[in-house]
C-alpha cells in the first residue's frame, strides 16, 4: 500500500507501511512524544519536560503493537525523507484506533497530514476495519482540526487515559479493498483500549 501526491509536484509525499522498530520509525516516535509531552508540560506546569520525564513517558508508551496482526505503522516520506508517521491499533475485528500521528514541524502545511489520513483509511480497510476511532487532548487544536476536516466526528468516550479529553470516530466508506472483496463491511463497534501513558491520537 502506497499513497502519493501527483507526480511532478515539488512537494511530494508518499505514505507506506513500515517496520515500527526501524531507526526511522523510532526517531519519529521520539520526536512525536517530545513534541506532545512538552506542549502538555508548558500548558500545565509552565516548563519543558525533564529528560527523566521524557524517557519515563517513552518507556510507558510502547508502540510495538503497531505491527501485524495487532496493528500497522505508516511512514510518510517527503521527497524521500521520513518526515511523518501514524499508527493503527486493532481494538476489535471491525474497529481500529488511530494513534502516533505526527508531521515534523518543518513539513507542516505541505499536505502531509492529509496524505497520512488517506493512507490510514486504506490501511484500516486492509486490516478489515469499518471504523476508526481516536482520543486526544483539547489543547492539540491543529490535530483536532485536521481530524474534523477529514470526516471524524465526536463520539462517546471509549478509553480511560488520563490525557484523553475528546474522542472522535469515523465510519469508513467502501474503498478499493472492500470492493475487491465484493462489498462493504458493516460498521464495527468501539471498545475500550488499554491505557497507554501518553497522548493518543496526535501521537
Amino acid at each position: 500500500m502506497t499513497n502519493s501526491t501527483p507526480r511532478g509536484t515539488a512537494e511530494s509525499w508518499t505514505v507506506s507501511a513500515a517496520d515500527v522498530g526501524s531507526p526511522e520509525a523510532l526517531a519519529l516516535l521520539r520526536e512525536y512524544y517530545v513534541d506532545v509531552a512538552n506542549r502538555y508540560y508548558r500548558l500545565h506546569l509552565g516548563r519543558e519536560g525533564t529528560a527523566q520525564e521524557i524517557e519515563t513517558g517513552l518507556a510507558d508508551s510502547p508502540s510495538d503493537d503497531l505491527a501485524p496482526p495487532t496493528g500497522v505503522f505508516l511512514l510518510g516520506r517527503y521527497d524521500g525523507a521520513a518526515d511523518a508517521c501514524a499508527g493503527l491499533r486493532v481494538l476489535d475485528p471491525r474497529t481500529v484506533e488511530l494513534t502516533r500521528v505526527y508531521v515534523r514541524p518543518s513539513r507542516r502545511g505541505t499536505g502531509g497530514g492529509a496524505q497520512l489520513l488517506a493512507a490510514v483509511d486504506e490501511a484500516a480497510r486492509e486490516l478489515g476495519a469499518a471504523r476508526v476511532v481516536l482520543d486526544t487532548r483539547l489543547d492539540l487544536v491543529e490535530a483536532r482540526t485536521l481530524y474534523l476536516r477529514h470526516g471524524y466526528r465526536d463520539i462517546p468516550a471509549y478509553s480511560t487515559s488520563p490525557y484523553a479529553e475528546v474522542w472522535y470516530g469515523k465510519d469508513l466508506a467502501p474503498g478499493r479493498t472492500d470492493r475487491a472483496a465484493g462489498g462493504s463491511a458493516p460498521a464495527g463497534r468501539s471498545v475500550p483500549a488499554p491505557a497507554v501513558g501518553g497522548h493518543r491520537a496526535d501521537r
